[in-house]
């Protein structure tokens, strides 16, 4: 992500909170049903992206996506206001902010515990993970697919931010595209998420211990979501965004054999 991006984004986000909307579902939908018609459109991205002038924005946005609430409408020109590094960077802002609006319009559980649980379900089921992430099926019936799915199983905020992603994937595949709205919805509402693997379930008092020392070293508090995989052997692998602390016995055995190759 670039610099201009980084500072787009965080004014993006700005422009959410200021806006007073946060508390409506709808907003957040609408702003995800937006982000799709962008992506479904290099020209119009292509044009959001170059309107430099905020009354060219303005006019872009009033004629494309009039049926949009006053609210939406607002937010969208702030984030095509700001300065992306590409479309692919603008649609992405566009998008993050929908799932920021949608985790915060309330749930009563929470939202990243069950992103999380719709990806380890498709993660154990080769023809789910294809039925949702296959680039060949339309997108109207991923979404109805996930619906089916899902039902009243989990909270609305869930169910409208996992039909987006199954509708838009651009490029990304299923697990990734969850764990990145599980990190937006953890960072909106103020905590990070660290990633266990493990060979086996680990105690919940070792979970403890494990979210503790991250919350000191991050300033932050963190919620664990683990992952069991029986290839780590034994050992844990934690990463908390873009950092990895591997301590697996898979990985230490990799690093002997090469240093026995070398």
């Amino acid at each position: 992500m670039g610099s201009a991006t980084r500072q787009a984004l965080a004014a993006s986000k700005a422009a959410l909170a200021a806006n007073g909307s946060s508390a409506e579902l709808a907003t957040g939908e609408q702003l995800l049903a937006v982000a799709r018609v962008i992506s479904g459109s290099p020209q119009l991205a292509s044009a959001l992206l170059d309107s430099a002038e905020t009354e060219v924005a303005a006019k872009i946005i009033g004629r494309v996506f009039a049926s949009q609430s006053d609210a939406v409408r607002s937010i969208l020109a702030s984030i095509v206001g700001e300065r992306w590094s590409s479309a692919d960077d603008l649609i992405a802002g566009v998008e993050e902010v929908g799932i920021r609006a949608v985790a915060s319009s309330g749930s009563s559980v929470p939202i990243e515990s069950e992103l999380f649980a719709f990806a380890a379900a498709v993660a154990s089921d080769a023809e789910l993970e294809l039925a949702v992430g296959s680039k060949l099926g339309a997108t109207d019936q991923k979404a109805a697919l996930v619906r089916r799915l899902l039902g009243s199983k989990v909270s609305r905020q869930t169910l409208a931010i996992l039909e987006h992603l199954v509708q838009t994937p651009r490029d990304r595949r299923i697990g990734e595209l969850v764990s990145f709205a599980a990190t937006v919805v953890a960072d909106q509402a103020g905590f990070s998420i660290a990633t266990v693997t493990s060979a086996a379930p680990l105690g919940q008092a070792q979970l403890d211990r494990l979210a503790a020392g991250l919350a000191a070293t991050y300033g932050r508090s963190l919620r664990i979501n683990e992952v069991i995989d029986s290839s780590v052997i034994g050992g844990v692998r934690v990463q908390v965004g873009d950092d990895v602390i591997d301590g697996s016995i898979a990985t230490r055995l990799n690093e002997l054999r090469l240093q026995l190759a070398g």
